[in-house]
């Protein structure tokens, strides 16, 4: 992985992918004490970053390998993101989703015009079911964040944050990222490297589900003791990916831990104050920057709010619970 995958695939979404605010409210500041600065990602296609890596691995496959097909697995937001890819590309796509998936990321991922397969995720295994169909069927298997083009893709996000960073006047910051499996963790990491030096990534993972967070502690992977039970089931994995987590090992400063009330809290404040809807996943970074800026330097924080696709229920939960002050 290096800069130049990132800009070539910067290049091959031009014109495809959105470019996202970077966001401001006095509000916001005035709760968090420091200037904090949303990019908000969920106003991206599919409502996640989750296009980005998918068109971009989907548009670097040769056209005949990619003609066949694409199959990927996912929890929701990478489903969408590679289901509207291919639908794009005009080829057949396998979405393979837990059973407890939330009913819209589901539905969502079948309208557009991918087949989905169910599993249980206590009890099987995802990666097994996708090499086995991706094998059967002649299939590309798009990864959700261990793949070279998936984190190329993601670390467009980073490009767009050094230009629009650089034309607020912000020279300094840290950059909190909602981090699963470390695909845009790693991505945008990659891109601040080169472009901005002066910008520190943190991971941002919810509580008992902080491997990313434990495994930059060690030096070494780590892994959660479940796969799934989070209301930010955006960001749940088992462990950091092994082709992210050196990414991450090298370029980021230290993970931070946030309780799932505190996202809920923070999915209210977006709302009352950007007007911007977030998934609990999605809002996590932001409920870093709100409710942990003890953890934080400078006077500056840039936080990715990475997805917006949240049932009804979930998100009236939010606002009726933390109304927003």
């Amino acid at each position: 992985m290096n800069i130049e995958m990132i800009r070539a695939a910067a290049q091959r979404l031009e014109g495809k992918v959105r470019r996202t605010p970077l966001l401001n409210s006095s509000f916001v500041d005035e709760i968090a004490g420091r200037r904090v600065w949303i990019k908000a990602e969920a106003l991206q296609h599919t409502g996640s970053f989750k296009f980005r890596g998918g068109w971009s691995a989907v548009s670097a496959l040769s056209p005949d390998v990619r003609s066949a097909g694409v199959i990927a697995f996912s929890s929701g937001n990478h489903a969408q993101g590679v289901a509207l890819a291919a639908r794009l590309h005009e080829i057949p796509a396998v979405i393979v989703m837990p059973k407890d998936a939330p009913q819209l990321k589901i539905e969502n991922t079948r309208a557009l015009g991918a087949e989905v397969v169910l599993y249980d995720r206590d009890r099987e295994d995802r990666e097994a079911i996708g090499a086995a169909l991706a094998e059967a069927r002649g299939l590309s298997l798009i990864k959700p964040y261990d793949a070279p083009e998936v984190i190329a893709g993601q670390g467009t996000c980073g490009l767009e944050i050094v230009e629009q960073a650089a034309a607020a006047g912000i020279g300094e910051a840290d950059v909190l990222v909602c981090c699963g499996g470390g695909g845009l963790t790693s991505g945008i990491a990659l891109a601040l490297e080169q472009e901005a030096p002066n910008m520190r990534v943190r991971p941002v993972e919810p509580v008992d589900f902080d491997d990313v967070t434990r495994s930059l502690q060690t030096g070494h992977r780590q892994s959660n003791d479940r796969s799934g039970g989070s209301i930010c089931d955006a960001i749940v994995t088992r462990s950091p990916g092994e082709m992210t987590f050196p990414l991450m090992r090298d370029l980021c400063g230290p993970g931070l831990v946030v309780p799932e009330e505190d996202c809920l809290r923070a999915i209210s404040v977006a709302f009352t104050r950007l007007k911007v809807v977030l998934e609990p996943g999605g809002a996590i970074a932001l409920a870093a920057a709100l409710y942990h800026g003890d953890q934080l330097q400078g006077e500056d924080v840039i936080c990715i709010a990475s997805g917006g696709n949240i049932d009804t229920q979930m998100f009236m939960r939010a606002l009726e619970t933390y109304p927003c002050p």
